[in-house]
């Protein structure tokens, strides 16, 4: 992910300091409760990665079985593939019989970028239809969806958003991600916005990318989180990043936090498995849990130190 990417000079100037709860996440939680058990997953972007062969992948594995190799590391996936294709049924299906004999893994479905990026949102009616007679064939296996505005995607379009968003089904959580900065500069457009998500029930895609600090608007307007985690190729900074991270999600948990999807991106995806096994083991061991991390065939000592 090239998104938010800053120098190596730049680095050491940023700060990674998460930002306070706003009144709408503190709202939000408040009114959820501890009603039930968190429910967490962890997981990356994509599954066709060569670099992770000889890393969690065994050697010599082929690209087509490389989804049948990450489904036994990770509990579910940021399905990016969908956006570039409207996959038919009998693809999904094929998809989802490589990872059934996982419990509990999920396929969380990118909308595709002619929905998003090409109508704009407009005129889209038929092209969902399809998005979601196609994903829906991951049956059980369907986690949330979310929706990707491109930069150029400006306020300007709230009334076009919203109205996409009230014809959506209802049946499959979905999750908005806008990046103009004007979505989160102007106070009475961020309210706006995010008080929309929260009376469509609809949940907000935190991005926590280095050189966009402003897409770490930390607000939450369904108790549930959806964040992206961009790191930089573990630096110290990824690990204290991670750590402050897993401290609010805790105290987010004993507010009322019914669920979190964590994922994993970096800009060079050869070093996604090795963090998020972190994000994996300071999660299990903050939060009392027992998820599953992902299993190295070699620890190379250039990833781990």
């Amino acid at each position: 992910m090239e998104f938010g990417r800053v120098t190596d000079e730049q680095l050491p100037l940023v700060d990674f300091t998460l930002p306070p709860d706003p009144q709408l996440t503190i709202d939000t939680l408040k009114v959820a409760g501890n009603k039930k058990q968190l429910e967490v997953h962890v997981g990356c972007a994509k599954w066709g990665r060569k670099e992770w062969i000889g890393q969690i992948y065994p050697e010599k594995t082929k690209e087509a079985n490389f989804l049948d190799e990450y489904v036994k590391h990770f509990d579910c996936i940021e399905l990016n593939a969908t956006f570039y294709n409207v996959y038919p049924a009998s693809t999904i299906e094929k998809w989802k019989a490589k990872a059934v004999s996982q419990p509990g893994f999920k396929f969380c479905p990118k909308f595709s970028q002619s929905i998003s990026h090409i109508k704009r949102l407009k005129n889209a009616a038929e092209v969902t239809t399809q998005f979601y007679e196609g994903i829906m064939a991951f049956g059980d296996l369907l986690g949330p969806l979310f929706l990707q505005l491109g930069d150029n995607y400006t306020p300007k379009s709230l009334p076009e958003l919203k109205a996409y968003l009230e014809d959506l089904p209802r049946d499959v959580p979905v999750y908005v991600e806008v990046r103009h900065k004007d979505w989160f500069a102007v106070p009475e457009i961020r309210d706006e916005f995010f008080g929309m998500l929260k009376a469509l029930n609809i949940g907000a895609v935190i991005t926590d990318a280095t050189g966009r600090r402003d897409c770490v608007h930390m607000e939450l307007p369904t108790p549930h989180a959806f964040i992206r985690f961009v790191g930089n190729g573990l630096h110290d900074t990824d690990y204290k990043r991670i750590d402050e991270w897993v401290q609010r999600i805790k105290q987010w948990r004993d507010q009322g936090l019914q669920s979190l999807w964590f994922f994993m991106h970096q800009h060079d995806e050869r070093y996604s498995p090795v963090l998020a096994d972190y994000v994996t083991e300071q999660l299990n061991k903050e939060l009392s849990l027992d998820l599953m991390r992902p299993k190295f065939i070699k620890k190379d000592e250039g990833l781990f130190g």
